[in-house]
């Protein structure tokens, strides 16, 4: 049985020193951990994309649903998963629900786990 790891708020972008600075903390590795284990899901991984890529910068619940062929509850979850990883945010308007991927949380982990990846 998996190890389960504990609820943190990791809503913020990571922000801590490179993996490859030397050894992390506990806490450290803990909140990257749970980045990545918001990221270990082909659904998220996709939706994500799909949110990148949309030339209005944010999607609707039902099209994202409709996109990697699941039900919105299923889409809701997988979102729940990535906003409490900082990853996404989600604004109501009306009946639907938009989200929009946080690049700068994206930008943060991937400094910490490679501070030369991103230049």
């Amino acid at each position: 049985m998996p190890k389960t790891l504990p609820e943190l708020d990791v809503s913020a972008p990571v922000c801590c020193s490179p993996v490859a600075a030397g050894a992390v903390s506990e806490d450290a590795a803990l909140e990257i951990a749970l980045r990545l284990k918001a990221l270990a899901d082909p659904v998220r991984v996709r939706l994500l994309s799909l949110m990148i890529s949309s030339t209005a910068g944010e999607e609707c619940s039902s099209n994202l649903a409709a996109a990697v062929g699941l039900a919105e509850s299923t889409v809701s979850h997988h979102l729940s998963q990535l906003r409490r990883a900082g990853f996404v945010e989600s604004e109501r308007r009306g009946m639907n629900v938009y989200h929009r991927a946080r690049r700068e949380s994206l930008v943060a982990l991937c400094s910490v786990l490679d501070p030369n990846c991103c230049r």
